[in-house]
């Protein structure tokens, strides 16, 4: 998709471009019911500014989600039972936002409601679950949208776009990273300690990267170690990991995070992706809003949307939360279901990200290569 010249539908003068999906009267949006309001706060936020779709149901445990969710969307239904909100026939799209653990109970039951899903990474943290949910949505038709945010971020959109023009040529090499002080995280999300692995966090934000241009993984070799901040938050499981990944083809790939790092120096960024190509090669950041990239001639370019578009993906100056993102997932998903075209990352790319993860796990437990089936 190309970038929009004009302000958002709401004309909000602090937003400037945004991306363009599509844009439809509110009567024809498709309804989204958002499960797990905590991180799906983002979500609902998100979808003021979507084109396509619009936020009609929340559901969550706790009261004071429910009512936060209601003040950010007047009108908003709320209710603490999942089951009652599958049940409304003005929910389409079910965004869920849960904890890790509940994902694949809770995607097989939207999609045997007749739900359309998107669900936040990691997809699932049980790669037993796969096949479950792959047979489910086999036989009920609906389809799912993983919401892996980066790929969805102006630069990591863009350089994609340039690839698929063959500016790059041949992905040939894939260094993606994510590295983030997490200490913040875990006071926010204290079941993140002990139900999940930091292979199936912050870490599949790179392999999902990775596999967007090398396709299907045949083997992993990964290393990991705990850090200070780890160790002082009782870690039993590495939150520095680096992943060597080979694709089917043998082309070479690297999954890299430090989640426990004290400070990330100014000239590196968050989340990085170096697409190394047989004509030229590209680097996406987040959160800088920047691609640098060369030419099959050797020119180098470098595209800087900070004052264009910093207010639809961070709705202000400030650099925040992932909105323009979540708006991204969600709208190319609206779009590619009306018109009947693939979705990407769907449920099969999902799945195989976990698999990917899943023998990450493996090799770092075992200290030696995992070979995938």
């Amino acid at each position: 998709m190309s970038l929009h010249p004009d302000l958002l539908p709401t004309g909000d003068p602090t937003v400037g471009r945004r991306r363009d999906w599509g844009f439809v009267p509110d009567a024809e949006k498709f309804g989204v019911g958002v499960v797990g309001l905590h991180e799906g706060h983002t979500m609902l936020v998100a979808l003021r500014a979507s084109g396509l779709c619009r936020a009609v149901a929340g559901c969550d445990l706790e009261e004071d989600k429910r009512r936060a969710a209601e003040e950010v969307c007047p009108g908003l239904w709320t209710t603490s039972d999942y089951d009652e909100m599958l049940a409304r026939k003005d929910v389409q799209i079910v965004a869920i936002y849960t904890p890790d653990s509940l994902h694949a109970e809770q995607i097989e039951e939207a999609f045997r409601a007749g739900k359309h899903v998107v669900c936040t990474k990691p997809l699932l943290n049980e790669v037993s679950e796969a096949d479950r949910l792959l047979r489910t949505a086999k036989k009920t038709g609906m389809r799912l949208q993983v919401a892996q945010s980066t790929r969805f971020y102006e630069p990591f959109l863009r350089m994609r776009e340039l690839f698929d023009q063959g500016m790059f040529g041949k992905a040939e090499v894939v260094d993606a990273q994510y590295t983030h002080r997490m200490d913040w995280f875990y006071k926010k999300s204290p079941w993140s300690m002990s139900e999940t692995h930091w292979a199936y966090l912050g870490l599949s934000h790179p392999v999902d990267l990775v596999r967007q241009y090398l396709g299907e993984i045949k083997e992993v070799h990964a290393y990991g170690s705990i850090t200070a901040l780890g160790k002082a938050h009782d870690l039993n499981s590495p939150d520095v990991i680096a992943a060597t990944l080979v694709s089917s083809d043998g082309r070479i790939g690297r999954a890299f995070g430090n989640y426990g790092i004290h400070e990330l120096p100014k000239g590196r960024s968050l989340v990085e992706c170096h697409l190394q190509g047989s004509a030229g090669s590209a680097l996406a950041r987040y959160p800088d809003l920047r691609l640098t990239y060369t030419k099959k001639d050797g020119t180098e370019i470098d595209e800087d949307w900070t004052h264009s578009m910093a207010g639809y993906y961070f709705r202000h100056e400030l650099e925040g939360m992932h909105y323009g993102e979540f708006c991204n997932v969600i709208d190319s998903f609206a779009a590619a279901i009306t018109d009947d075209t693939p979705n990407h990352p769907d449920l099969e790319e999902g799945v195989g990200t976990v698999r990917v993860m899943h023998a990450i796990v493996q090799s770092l437990e075992s200290g030696a290569p995992v070979t995938l089936s």
